[in-house]
């Protein structure tokens, strides 16, 4: 591999809605009291239109800020969660980002490694590609894995330059060993016991495949700075540190108390975190559990002090609202049958010609700018909509996506069908020109305003449910 080839970026995505696992419990505790047990701390929750692809397009967002995405060759998707089984679901990502046509994508499924699995695929290349890993989960009401999972994304930045990381080796071990599985006809996940899981997975798998790992790279277990080894059950990724010979200082907070385990995007998560802290020369292992182990081990390099800031895992749970309704959580994940009225029965079916002529403006949120006076507008027009020009067919791409708003007009409606009463919308103009009309997302009831600061998401905006489409498009959410 050469020198100058590896990670050249890092981002991560948390959802703001941070379920409290006490009010789990404690709803629970006629029938599952054991779940006390697990009732400390908080996991990430999924906002009703958030999914695995909407939190890998943010998760890609942070990766790429300040950086030219030029010259980007492949974007793949992780995930076990993704909304489509037969639609690429990594393209719906590329056409968010603005990537072009001139790229080639993959969904990368099948196990709790998908994620290290693409980045060592894209390590092993030559070409520029970005990894992104989503996830959401379903789980059982008053189950472990309810306390344990967690929603979220990470993305990373991989090709030729300055690399902020060199892939040292990577080793992979496969084994068909269960510990949990999902049926394609089965929306939640089935676990076996914990303690063999512990005792035959974890602690024999991961060792096995950090031993192979260190002796193909010729580095001590010792020299490792950072250990990171996604796994929620106690005790265990110090356990496996020990046994592989790594210092017990360099195992990293799993995060399990403040945002759960993301799945396949997790070992990726505590890799971004890593990043975000490491300095130059510093050694980060990264192991990821799943029909197998995949190990890699990076070498921090100096260009590590010359990225440009970003969010971050430290951004993602900084941007935080606790959420101690449970009935809440189970809506979101239709765990529940609410009664939701007659104004969400209408037909929500999607002109899919329609959808790819606008595939640009809906998915990628691009309008114009015209040519002869400048003016932006969206959505983008046959005519200019400045008055003093209405220049004909002047309009030139213009993405959106990126420009702050703020609002100047909104209206709480509680009337208007809503996944989270009450709906709230209105008219937000960009600070670079330019209004539309957007639903609003991730605000709390009662404090917006006239002038608040808006970012663009990319979210879902309907569910068909009749025909198992998902329709994305661009919400305004608070700064």
């Amino acid at each position: 591999m050469a020198n100058d080839f590896g990670i050249l970026s890092y981002g991560a995505y948390l959802p703001r809605r941070r379920l409290q696992r006490k009010v789990v419990a404690a709803a629970n505790a006629w029938f599952a009291p054991g779940l006390r047990g697990l009732a400390k701390g908080e996991r990430s929750m999924a906002n009703w239109d958030e999914d695995a692809v909407t939190m890998a397009v943010e998760a890609a967002r942070d990766c790429l800020a300040g950086l030219a995405p030029a010259g980007l060759e492949q974007l793949m998707l992780a995930s076990t969660t993704h909304p489509y089984d037969d639609r690429q679901n990594a393209a719906i990502v590329a056409n968010a980002l603005h990537l072009g046509a001139s790229l080639r994508v993959l969904d990368v499924t099948g196990s709790q490694r998908a994620g290290t699995s693409a980045l060592i695929s894209a390590l092993s290349g030559a070409a520029r590609t970005l990894v992104t890993a989503g996830e959401h989960r379903l789980a059982k009401a008053a189950s472990p894995q309810e306390m344990h999972y967690g929603d979220g994304a990470a993305a990373l930045l991989v090709g030729a330059g300055k690399p902020i990381a060199r892939l040292v080796g990577a080793h992979s071990e496969t084994v068909d060993f269960v510990h949990q599985f999902r049926g394609s006809d089965r929306p939640h996940d089935y676990a076996w016991e914990e303690r063999w899981i512990r005792d035959e997975g974890y602690m024999k798998i991961v060792p096995a495949a950090l031993a192979a790992l260190f002796k193909q790279t010729g580095v001590a277990p010792a020299a490792v700075t950072h250990f990171c080894l996604p796994c929620t059950l106690p005790r265990v990724v110090p356990g496996v540190a020990k046994r592989a010979g790594i210092a017990e200082a360099a195992v990293r907070d799993n995060l399990a108390a403040v945002c759960g385990d993301t799945g396949a995007a997790h070992a990726l998560l505590l890799l971004a975190h890593a990043l975000a802290q490491a300095r130059a020369g510093e050694l980060i292992a990264v192991a990821a559990f799943g029909q197998g182990c995949d190990a890699l081990l990076f070498e921090v390099t100096e260009a590590i002090a010359a990225l440009p800031a970003r969010g971050g895992v430290d951004a993602a749970l900084a941007r935080r609202r606790e959420e101690s309704n449970y009935l809440r959580f189970l809506a979101f994940n239709d765990h529940i049958a609410l009664e939701r009225g007659m104004r969400a029965e209408a037909d929500k079916g999607t002109p899919l010609s329609t959808l790819y002529r606008n595939r640009d403006m809906i998915t990628g949120l691009v309008g114009g700018r015209c040519r002869s006076c400048g003016t932006l507008q969206f959505p983008r027009g046959r005519y200019c909509v400045n008055p003093k020009c209405n220049a004909l067919d002047s309009q030139d791409p213009h993405a959106f996506s990126e420009v702050p708003a703020k609002v100047m007009s909104y209206t709480a409606d509680v009337l208007t069908y809503s996944a989270d009463p009450p709906a709230y919308y209105g008219m937000v103009e960009f600070d670079a020109g330019g209004r539309m009309m957007a639903d609003f997302t991730d605000v709390d009831e009662g404090k917006v305003g006239v002038g608040m600061t808006m970012r663009m998401m990319f979210r879902i905006k309907e569910h068909d449910s009749a025909r198992g489409f998902v329709r994305y498009f661009w919400k305004a959410a608070p700064v």
